[in-house]
């Protein structure tokens, strides 16, 4: 990525010294961060599409998938900086992602939308679910089969992948931009283009608390693993206390 172009995602490793970045480029650029004197590209993952709009890594750290502008899902050795495969399906651009514990899954929503279940091993599409927007945004429980979903048109939908229950929340006044549940997966956040930080209890999406934010729009959010607290990234951090 060059300076001037815009970063739609970016993901650290656990080894905390490896960031990968993509956003408005065919390139993904991975960072080392402990380089001396300051972090430098130590690698690039070159896609055929002119952006890439999500990132999600395996659980082993050891695969990348990236959702691609063209409706692609571009998967990359990260060790070896090679792509792997491309999934197809989304008509239009995939813009959301996220990954299942054991690695085996990967949710996808798209600017068609729709939201696909892929199996990882071989690419194969699961499941479909169709939408009347576009889908910005998707968090998936890390304890159970919900899916939270994040719209264009505002509504955040928590379906179930293997059945027909579905509960639709309408707290937020604009485009949903980012979903992460908590990894007790008892409740999930969501960032929003109105300035509002919501948490809901899963599945039925009970109001816990609403945060108003002082910026206009969120990339990513991210609930901190072993304390309380959320972080909402665009250049900044913000920590909400979430003892209940």
């Amino acid at each position: 990525l060059n300076r001037d172009s815009y970063i739609r995602s970016c993901k650290l490793l656990p080894d905390g010294r490896t960031l990968i970045v993509g956003g408005e480029a065919s390139t993904i650029c991975i960072w080392d961060l402990t380089a001396a004197p300051v972090p430098r590209v130590k690698g690039e993952l070159s896609s055929q599409a002119p952006a890439c709009y999500a990132l999600a890594i395996s659980p082993d750290s050891k695969v990348c998938f990236s959702c691609c502008s063209d409706g692609n899902i571009a998967v990359w050795d990260v060790h070896n900086q090679q792509l792997v495969k491309q999934v197809q399906g989304h008509t239009d651009g995939a813009s959301c992602i996220d990954i299942s514990p054991d690695g085996m899954r990967i949710f996808t929503g798209g600017l068609d939308n729709t939201v696909r279940i892929w199996d990882v091993r071989d690419g194969r599409q699961l499941s479909q679910f169709d939408f009347s927007s576009q889908i910005f945004s998707l968090g998936y429980c890390p304890t159970g089969d919900w899916l939270s979903v994040g719209m264009e048109s505002s509504h955040v939908e928590v379906l179930h992948t293997g059945k027909a229950d579905k509960y639709q929340l309408n707290l937020h006044e604009s485009c949903v931009l980012s979903l992460k549940y908590a990894h007790s997966g008892k409740w999930f956040i969501s960032t929003g283009k109105d300035n509002y930080l919501n948490a809901w209890r899963t599945p039925y999406g009970a109001s816990i608390f609403q945060v108003s934010l002082t910026v206009s729009s969120f990339s990513q959010a991210h609930v901190h693993r072993r304390f309380p607290a959320v972080f909402v990234c665009r250049g900044l951090c913000i920590s909400h206390d979430v003892s209940y």
